[in-house]
């Protein structure tokens, strides 16, 4: 009898395991298929825009040879506009190029033929691919974007744990004042200030850039040394927000969960306090950050512009911006599809994550 019940047993954990695995592989099937028409809607409705924008590409080439002298002046006095009138032949000849002689539903549906064999068209402003074009910034954006990850819950998840064990303490207190006068600063604004005052004043630090002039000819360990230090202002900026929020969220998700009821028991059966509030408290704490795991996936392509122009670091949100201000739609467009897919994707990351870390939840 005790080896027939084992055997049932261990037969119905076997069952409960295949049908919790058939569950997640349907889970993800029906996620990665709705992933589709999102794609479909999100860049249909950026590529119609795009399309009405003025000041496309056949405009710039307009600007760019009135500049150069190429055009007429029209108007009087000093308010003189130059003006150039291309001839129609030639005119038409730069929309069939550019692909603008062709209607909405057509053209969309060749660049995303396009986009589907991995080919994003070239860029206005570069004349290079735009994959190229994007894939010369990624080293940098991925430099910054995976220390500041790093920093961020390497420093901000053992400090939101101090902060909720010593609550209202004066380690709690500080502590806050500190992280929320940095929050209430907008990073592009603190670089800025530090940029003036530890770069310009004091020379201290670099002004901007990646690397020094020249570093190609320093050794591994000084080419290394110098980037590590061109990096100390704009990491300070990026972290200035991120910190409060991920602090403040480990922070009150433990005190929530070290006033449960499930935390009062086990105490209460003789469970040391530090196992239940390092054990089984802080599982349940981690559910709300394993809710931004997702976002790890497309720390390639986060950082702001602004923080990037400050510093003059050469990432993928400066392109981006200076692609729209360009009207370099190829590089828009290829910047979308691929942060929206990223972006789909570390959203099915995160629910898989958060299944992983809180039992209770289920995918049928």
């Amino acid at each position: 009898m005790p080896n027939e019940r084992n055997t049932t047993l261990i037969r119905d954990e076997e069952a409960e395991v295949k049908s919790r695995g058939d569950a997640l592989r349907d889970y993800v099937i029906r996620r990665l298929l709705l992933m589709i028409p999102t794609f479909l809607g999100i860049t249909l409705v950026t590529f119609t825009l795009l399309q009405f924008v003025p000041g496309g590409q056949i405009d710039q080439i307009r600007m760019a040879l009135a500049g150069a002298g190429g055009g007429g002046e029209v108007g009087g006095g000093g308010g003189a506009i130059a003006q150039l009138v291309i001839p129609e032949d030639q005119l038409a000849q730069l929309t069939e190029y550019y692909g603008f002689d062709q209607p909405l539903p057509v053209a969309y549906a060749s660049w995303l033929w396009d986009v589907v064999r991995l080919d994003f068209g070239e860029s206005f402003r570069y004349s290079e691919p735009v994959l190229q074009v994007i894939g010369e910034r990624l080293p940098v954006s991925i430099y910054y974007g995976l220390i500041t990850a790093f920093l961020t819950y390497g420093i901000c998840i053992p400090l939101g744990i101090l902060k909720a064990i010593k609550h209202r303490t004066n380690v709690d207190n500080l502590t806050s004042v500190l992280i929320f006068v940095g929050y209430a600063i907008p990073g592009f604004a603190l670089g800025a200030v530090l940029s003036n005052l530890l770069a310009v004043r004091f020379e201290i630090f670099p002004l901007g850039g990646f690397q020094s002039v020249g570093a190609a000819e320093l050794s591994f360990l000084a080419r290394i040394w110098d980037i590590m230090w061109h990096s100390v202002l704009p990491l300070i900026a990026y972290l200035a927000g991120a910190f409060a929020v991920t602090t403040m969220l480990m922070k009150n998700s433990l005190i929530e969960n070290m006033s449960a009821d499930y935390v009062k028991t086990a105490l209460a059966k003789g469970l040391s306090w530090r196992r239940t509030v390092f054990v089984h408290a802080l599982r349940n704490s981690l559910i709300p950050m394993a809710t931004s795991v997702g976002t790890l996936l497309g720390i390639f392509l986060t950082g702001s512009f602004l923080i990037e122009r400050v510093f003059s670091i050469q990432g993928v949100g400066l392109l981006s911006f200076e692609a729209i201000q360009a009207r370099d739609f190829p590089v828009v467009l290829g910047f979308l599809v691929i942060s929206s897919v990223l972006l789909m994707v570390g959203n099915l990351i995160s629910d898989l994550a958060v299944a992983f870390v809180d039992p209770r939840v289920r995918f049928e």
